[in-house]
């Protein structure tokens, strides 16, 4: 019931960051809280510590969000320059191999290495999205693709399933989020 609760409310909330409304933090919020608790009983820890990293984030983005919010809710899309898609990326790596090893030196974590990596690229998506930028939602669906797999392995599958609507939602985002940064009054 708890990873069935989780994910509803994930589905909620990445469909409602789609149309790039604010409600949509909250819900995110209170998502990672009960993911958080199933991560750490399926001895995923870099993920279980993703989820209270992901809830300062959504917290940041909550925030962010309400001061470049328009007049009808929605926040503008910006453009992220390549310069900091190679930092952030670098960043997220170096961060991910770090994480790993410790992981891996320190704890009976399942697949130290590669859920370390997942979850670093996971916060520099959500720092992505958090600043409004179209890119965030390429790389949920490089990160969701691989965790799908990650997932089916530690018999997750209502997880996995979810992850498939990500990669649906955030096409969604990619097409939605696109077309506002080309035409800001899209809705």
């Amino acid at each position: 019931m708890l990873e069935w609760s989780a994910a509803a409310l994930s589905i909620a909330g990445v469909w409602l960051m789609t149309r790039r409304r604010l409600i949509g933090w909250p819900i995110g919020l209170t998502s990672v809280a009960l993911y958080a608790l199933v991560f750490a009983e399926a001895r995923l820890y870099s993920d279980t510590l993703l989820q209270v990293v992901f809830g300062g984030f959504l917290v940041y983005g909550w925030m962010s969000w309400r001061h470049s919010a328009q007049a009808d809710g929605r926040v503008s899309i910006v453009p992220l320059p390549a310069r900091y898609v190679v930092r952030d990326l670098g960043i997220g790596v170096a961060f991910g191999l770090a994480l790993g090893a410790g992981m891996h030196a320190l704890t009976d974590a399942a697949i130290p290495w590669l859920d370390a990596l997942l979850a670093a690229l996971s916060l520099v998506a959500q720092w992505w999205q958090a600043r409004r930028h179209v890119a965030a939602w390429w790389l949920w669906i490089f990160v969701d693709v691989i965790y799908i797999g990650v997932y089916l392995f530690k018999s997750l599958h209502v997880t996995a399933a979810l992850y498939v609507v990500f990669i649906g939602l955030a096409m969604l985002g990619v097409r939605a989020w696109s077309a506002s940064a080309r035409h800001p009054g899209y809705r």
